[in-house]
């Protein structure tokens, strides 16, 4: 069941359906990666119905592999390919996933990635030099927050 899930969750993804996406989880979800911290409840569909929304029309590819699930933990690799929209700049991000499940959904979703290869491919020369310190975390944090706080104030 939770191989099940996770595979119905990043095909979502790769069809750009946040809202299918967002029915995968929990009311409770926890969602943590290194771009915007940790999410909790509606916060962390909302995050993904912000970047379904500003991914449709480009050339967003998303490849999910390595799905496992079992007794009420997952995991999954995920890579997605897309222009960074504040640089133009070409990303392809690797990241690792890990779930954890309640009452047949994903109450805890944490993504790792490299965070400085991410800021050296969007950033570029900024990205290597920054990308690496808690300073660049810090900042990225309260940016991508900021435009998370902004794409929920639309939908009430």
């Amino acid at each position: 069941m939770e191989q099940e899930l996770i595979k119905t969750f990043y095909q979502a993804f790769k069809d750009l359906d946040a809202e299918a996406m967002a029915a995968c989880y929990h009311e409770d979800i926890v969602f943590e990666d290194p771009a915007f911290g940790v999410l909790k409840g509606e916060h962390a569909g909302n995050m993904w119905r912000m970047l379904c929304a500003t991914q449709k029309g480009q050339n967003f590819v998303v490849e999910a592999s390595n799905v496992q699930g079992a007794n009420k933990k997952g995991s999954a690799h995920w890579e997605a390919h897309y222009l960074f929209s504040q640089t133009g700049r070409k990303v392809h991000n690797k990241i690792d996933a890990k779930f954890e499940f309640k009452d047949g959904k994903i109450i805890k979703h944490t993504d790792s990635f490299s965070l400085h290869k991410w800021a050296q491919q969007a950033l570029g020369l900024k990205g290597f030099i920054l990308g690496w310190t808690g300073f660049f975390k810090t900042k990225l944090h309260a940016q991508t927050n900021k435009l998370l706080a902004k794409f929920e104030s639309k939908l009430k």
